[in-house]
């Protein structure tokens, strides 16, 4: 299935920071643009870290150097001090599905994209990837049908009834020998969007009704 890139839902704006960027520069930076974390490149604008309000807040408990945890972010004055490196990136090419895996596998709320050439082009975040989940049903549909069906199985737009309604797919009809059900309902369930499937043999909706 083709999910969406993350280039497709990543914002472009992304405030930055150098690792000389003082503490209070990055705090006023943090409360102006209403943000939580604020990424630190070098001069070619590649990722190499990120200052967290986690991280700015270890000053008020004024752990010393020695102190657990992370005494020496308590006495840090800049950037270089205070990120947490290296930084978690995505590709701008991944798909949602590379992306979802990875914030999951990390417990992290965002991701640092970065282009081809490891420079930061936008970040991408859980709400951005939850916005598949705003694709329109006949959007699915279309795709269940034109994808699922006719592409990877080599069925007719007809061979199955394919109804979707808030993201919930329902799939009515017989299917060949070669084919099981579970097959299409997983391909299914990879469409950006979709919610849950179900199959319904074309004998059990009769009974159904």
């Amino acid at each position: 299935m083709n999910h969406q890139k993350v280039c497709e839902l990543m914002s472009e704006a992304v405030v930055r920071v150098q690792r000389g960027t003082p503490f209070k520069e990055i705090a006023h930076l943090l409360q102006e643009y209403d943000i939580t974390a604020v990424p630190v490149v070098d001069a070619d604008d590649r990722p190499v870290g990120v200052v967290s309000e986690a991280d700015l807040l270890q000053k008020i408990w004024g752990g010393g150097p020695d102190a657990e945890p992370g005494g020496a972010k308590a006495s840090a004055t800049d950037a270089a001090g205070l990120m947490t490196s290296p930084p978690v990136c995505a590709r701008e090419d991944w798909s949602v599905v590379e992306a979802a895996r990875v914030l999951a596998r990390h417990g992290i709320k965002r991701l640092l994209v970065v282009d081809a050439d490891e420079r930061l082009v936008g970040v991408v975040s859980r709400s951005d990837l939850l916005r598949v989940f705003l694709r329109k049903d006949r959007e699915i549909r279309t795709e269940i049908i034109e994808e699922a069906l006719v592409r990877t199985l080599g069925l007719a737009p007809s061979a199955v009834q394919v109804d979707v309604t808030h993201g919930h797919v329902v799939l009515t009809g017989r299917l060949p020998d070669h084919i099981a059900a579970p097959v299409l309902e997983d391909l299914c369930r990879h469409v950006d969007g979709v919610v849950a499937v179900e199959f319904r043999a074309a004998g059990d909706a009769e009974t159904a009704r």
